[in-house]
C-alpha cells in the first residue's frame, strides 16, 4: 500500500464520519432537540433554563453542580427520593 493510498483511505474515513455526525445533528434538530451538553428534549431545556435563571450559574457550573447533587444523592442512598421528587414536580 503506498503512502497516497493510505492518506486517501484516512481522508475517506474522516469524511464518512463527518457526514455521519452531520446527519445525527440534523436528526436531533428535526426532532426538536437542542444541543446543550448533549441533545435534550424541549421539556428538559425548559428545566435547564429555569435552573440557570434562578441560580445565575454558567453552563459549566450547572453541569458541575448537577453532577455533585446526583453523586451526593447516590452516596446517601437518596436517588429514589430524588427521582420521586422530580416525578412529583413534573421535572
Amino acid at each position: 500500500m503506498t503512502e497516497n493510498t493510505k492518506n486517501s483511505t484516512i481522508k475517506e474515513k474522516a469524511k464518512a464520519n463527518a457526514d455521519k455526525q452531520r446527519r445525527f445533528r440534523e436528526r436531533q434538530r428535526d426532532a426538536g432537540k437542542k444541543l446543550v451538553r448533549g441533545y435534550v428534549s424541549p421539556e428538559a431545556k425548559l428545566c435547564y433554563d429555569e435552573i440557570r435563571e434562578k441560580t445565575g450559574w454558567s453552563d459549566s457550573e450547572a453541569v458541575s453542580n448537577s453532577v455533585r447533587l446526583m453523586y451526593a444523592a447516590y452516596k446517601c442512598g437518596q436517588i429514589k427520593l430524588l427521582n420521586e421528587w422530580l416525578r412529583k414536580n413534573n421535572r
